[in-house]
Formats: C-alpha cells, structure tokens, sequence
C-alpha cells in the first residue's frame, strides 16, 4: 500500500509520541509535543528514557528527517497527530480550527490584503496554531510577521511545536489575552473566538463591551482586544458563532463595532462542516476606521455551499471576488 507523505508523518509523530507517554508516564498531547521537538532538534531530548526506548526514537527520526517534507504535508501531518489526541483530551471551546476554514481565512485575507507586500498578523486565541498555520502557509508570497497569544500551557507549546517543524517564525506569548499585550499593532487579525463567559470580572470591567449584569462574553472582549491591537485600517476576520448580534448583551458589541469600525461582510457557513445547525458559524470581516477608510457601499452577505461542492464553491469564491473589486 502506497503511503502519503502526510500519513507518513502522521504516523512517526503518533508511534514515537506513544513510546515517550508509555516510557514518562504523561499525556498523549504532552508526548505529541516532545516528540515535536525531538524530531525538530533530530535528537532525543528526555534524559529519563530507557537506552532501549531512545535507540528507537533515534531511528524512527533518522528514517524519517524533517527536510524531505513540505511544509504543507507536515502542517497536515501534525495537525492529525494533534487532533487525534485533542478530541479526548481538550475543551470543544478549544477545538482545532478546520481545515477548510482555514483556507477560506488565508483566501479572504489574501484578497483583501493584495495590495499589501508585508502583513503583520495576530491570533489573540491561537490554540494549537492550525488557523494560523494555514494563513501563513497559503500566503507564502508576502513578507509576513506573525504573533499568537493563547493561555492554555499546552496548547501554546503545541503551536510552538508546530511552528518550528514547519518553519514558521511565529512570536508566541502565553498568556491570558484579554490582558494588556506587549505586541506591536497588526495589519491582519484572525481568530476562531472560543466563546463563553470570562471569569476575570475586574478585568472585564476596562472593556466598553463588558457586560452591565454578570460576567462578560470572552468572545466579545476578543473582539475589542483585536481592536485595540490593530493598525488604523487594518482588517479583523473573526469565526463567531451565528447568534454572536442576537443576544441581549450583542448591543454593546455592535455600538463599539459601529464607533470603531465598519462591517466589510458575513460570510454564513454551511451547517455540515459543524456538529449541529445550533453550533454552525459565520466568518464575521471587520475594518477598523482610521484616515480615508470608508465604509463598503454594501455589505458583503454571504451563504457558503457545501465547500464539497467544487462548482459551487467556486462560483461564490467568484461573487466575492467580484465585490471586492468593486468596493475597492
């Protein structure tokens, strides 16, 4: 049976993380990791291995060296490991971002930002780095400057991992990123918004979207956070769930939006790539205001196909195509 290079990296990262949890005793994200910088290093890094368990490490990362993969059946390959993993052992909040998603990012951040050479981009909820990862990948054409910011200690690690195995100089920063960053503003920001409640009341309160009764929504602080740690004119993509302007605290979101930038578009994704039409989401793109930026003439709404759909998925990717055009 013919392997691919992904199954192929895949399967070096599940086998010897699987020696490294079974020899250290840890968990299978923690193993996936350190067989990530094992692999990175080509060394084995973990000085409490058995001579027996090491001598299979070396041969298993000698058999397989990183330089003969592209960084795109590596981000994949990972990616798998991690997933694998991640489904019985990380929140649903914290879920991998999909792949088509984020082709669908980097397609409309590369359209939005043609005009652009060099891009700063900021993930404020970076995860395991998958989203980001695929942005950097698919615009591999610009000059980019990329930072992550996540406050989950193995998740960050994870994403660093990734970066590294990749190739990617991502600036990472663990730590709670409702919190005042030492980033400098981005041209770009991404983000798959974890959604849910913030427990940092006290912090909360310095948000102009904070909630009047209770504890804030973490998704609508990310929001202004994004805001406040982008250029004048930079462009904001955001994966929100559908009811994100429905609910009763969504009228300080939308007042800040409206004073602080414009609404380029909604883009609705298909229910099938969710695990019920109550979790479905949108791709919500946001510009921030700053001199001679101007609201669109008309708002971009959109419905996504079934991205299996080729035929139909190319002839929307056309209709956006086209009012971007004609917007800019």
């Amino acid at each position: 049976m013919i392997t691919t290079n992904v199954e192929s990296i895949y399967e070096l990262i599940t086998s010897t993380a699987t020696i490294i949890q079974d020899e250290l005793g840890i968990t299978e994200l923690e193993a996936i990791a350190e067989t990530g910088e094992n692999w990175f290093h080509n060394a084995v890094l973990q000085e409490e291995l058995s001579e027996l368990a090491v001598k299979r490490l070396k041969n298993s990362y000698q058999d397989k060296p990183l330089e003969q993969f592209s960084k795109e059946d590596i981000r994949k390959g990972w990616q798998l490991a991690v997933l694998k993993s991640s489904r019985s052992n990380v929140q649903a909040n914290h879920q991998m971002t999909p792949d088509a998603l984020g082709f669908l990012f980097a397609y409309l951040l590369e359209k939005f930002t043609k005009n652009q050479d060099t891009l700063t981009i900021t993930d404020l909820a970076v995860g395991t780095g998958n989203l980001l990862f695929s942005i950097l990948n698919s615009l591999d054409k610009k000059e980019l400057d990329a930072t992550g910011v996540e406050v989950d200690e193995t998740l960050i690690r994870l994403a660093y991992c990734g970066a590294n195995l990749i190739g990617h100089p991502i600036q990472f920063l663990h730590q709670d990123s409702l919190q005042p960053l030492f980033i400098n503003p981005a041209d770009a920001v991404v983000c798959d918004l974890p959604v849910g409640y913030y427990p940092n009341d006290q912090r909360a309160a310095d948000f102009k979207v904070k909630s009047e009764n209770g504890m804030s929504y973490a998704h609508h602080l990310l929001i202004e956070q994004s805001f406040t740690y982008s250029k004048e004119g930079a462009y904001l993509f955001f994966l929100i769930p559908n009811d994100l302007f429905n609910t009763v605290e969504a009228k300080a979101l939308h007042q800040f939006i409206n004073e602080e930038g414009y609404i380029q578009g909604m883009i609705q994704l298909p229910e099938s790539l969710f695990q019920s039409k109550q979790s479905a989401k949108s791709i919500l793109i946001l510009q921030k205001k700053g001199k001679d930026i101007k609201a669109p003439k008309q708002v971009l709404l959109v419905n996504m196909p079934k991205l299996s759909d080729r035929a139909a998925t190319a002839s929307m990717l056309s209709k956006i195509d086209a009012w971007i055009e004609d917007e800019k």
